[in-house]
């Protein structure tokens, strides 16, 4: 079901809720699109009921440890991990780690006392709900990806309700728990007053070049970022200047490789990504729900490289999704190498084409699924 449109454009100063107390706890993250979605979620609670104390879960080393406070929220972690594909020696541990998580989740959850719980994803959002619905509080799902995960299709069964991106989950979910509101976006970028000048002197660029953007997630993206350092050299023939989030993995090398190059910005992670998006004219990037539904907000040209080992290739179907309507470029992370950097340069060259893809995007913008996400909450439990 959807949220009345009427309900969507409600003045959130005039919200019923606020006055109204609650505590809430949101479960769950691991990486960026389960972290800043849960953010978002988060800051519209407040926003309609800004009495509500808000606690997050979380797994202990992960992102969210670091992300939640630096979002002003509270955090708890749990001594909890995933499973290890890649050695199976490192799985001797899980289950005592998932004992010992649910004893945390249980503490955790009888001293603070929630209203409701909602879960974002992530290893760590499942015994955090499980145990809220074991004790018949009142449970809440958001599944950001088109292929729902294993742990969210088991806690749908007896979740309250289940926040989706779109249409067809109802193959993963009891429809009548079905509510279609887009992925929530991150405020900052939703509703950035961010100047392309302002973002290009932040990164120290020059404002008469055509910008670049290349990010590939948290922990990098092995075939972009290896066609980004085979070409770096390229760029200022062509007139062209970068902005190279390269995540975790190398980047070191990759660091180094754009530390002399005047028209590079080269670093791990972007913080201001509200900044690299106004900087950009053409974004490079996986094809995960969180960038698709954030890329479709600041209606920015796009050249996609879904990761190919995603559950169900379902970066895949979201990237096509986009090509069908005309709204963005694909290339398949095997043919990267020979087909990249052709495209990148194609799409740079061509303000016709810029154009025509921003015109496309912007149609696909979901901006307050935050919001409706979170009312829905608000009347459930109240």
């Amino acid at each position: 079901m959807n949220i009345t449109d009427d309900a969507n454009n409600e003045d959130v100063a005039n919200s019923p809720f606020r006055g109204v107390g609650g505590k809430f706890i949101i479960a769950g993250g691991g990486t960026g699109g389960h972290i800043f979605p849960a953010i978002a979620i988060a800051n519209a609670l407040k926003q309609l009921q800004p009495q509500a104390e808000i606690l997050f879960v979380g797994a202990k080393g992960k992102m969210e440890m670091e992300k939640v406070p630096q979002a002003g929220y509270n955090i708890k972690g749990l001594d909890i991990a995933g499973f290890n594909r890649s050695s199976l020696i490192k799985n001797i541990s899980l289950p005592f780690k998932l004992i010992k998580s649910f004893y945390q989740v249980r503490q955790i959850v009888n001293e603070f006392k929630p209203v409701a719980v909602i879960g974002v994803g992530g290893y760590s959002s499942f015994p955090v709900l499980k145990y809220a619905q074991s004790r018949g509080i009142p449970t809440f799902i958001h599944e950001s990806n088109s292929f729902a995960g294993k742990a969210n299709i088991m806690l749908g069964k007896k979740a309250t309700r289940v926040f989706v991106a779109g249409d067809g989950m109802e193959k993963f979910f009891p429809a009548d728990k079905i509510v279609v509101t887009g992925n929530p976006v991150r405020k900052n970028i939703a509703a950035s007053t961010v100047s392309r000048e302002e973002a290009l002197r932040f990164f120290d660029l020059k404002e008469d070049k055509v910008t670049i953007l290349v990010v590939g997630g948290s922990l990098g993206a092995k075939s972009i970022n290896e066609v980004i350092l085979a070409h770096i050299l390229d760029l200022a023939p062509l007139d062209l200047q970068l902005i190279w989030q390269t995540g975790k993995t190398h980047a070191d090398v990759y660091k180094e490789r754009g530390k002399p190059l005047e028209n590079v910005w080269v670093g791990e992670f972007i913080v201001e990504m509200d900044k690299a998006y106004a900087a950009a004219d053409v974004v490079i990037s996986r094809a995960g729900a969180m960038a698709v539904t954030e890329l479709c907000v600041v209606k920015k040209p796009v050249v996609f490289v879904p990761y190919p080992h995603a559950a169900e290739d379902h970066q895949t179907v979201n990237a096509r999704h986009l090509v069908e309507k005309d709204a963005a470029v694909m290339v398949k992370d095997s043919e990267a190498h020979a087909k990249l950097f052709p495209e990148i340069i194609t799409l740079a060259k061509s303000a016709s084409l810029q154009e025509k893809l921003k015109k496309n995007i912007a149609q696909l913008a979901i901006t307050d699924a935050d919001i409706k996400i979170a009312r829905e909450i608000l009347v459930s439990v109240q």
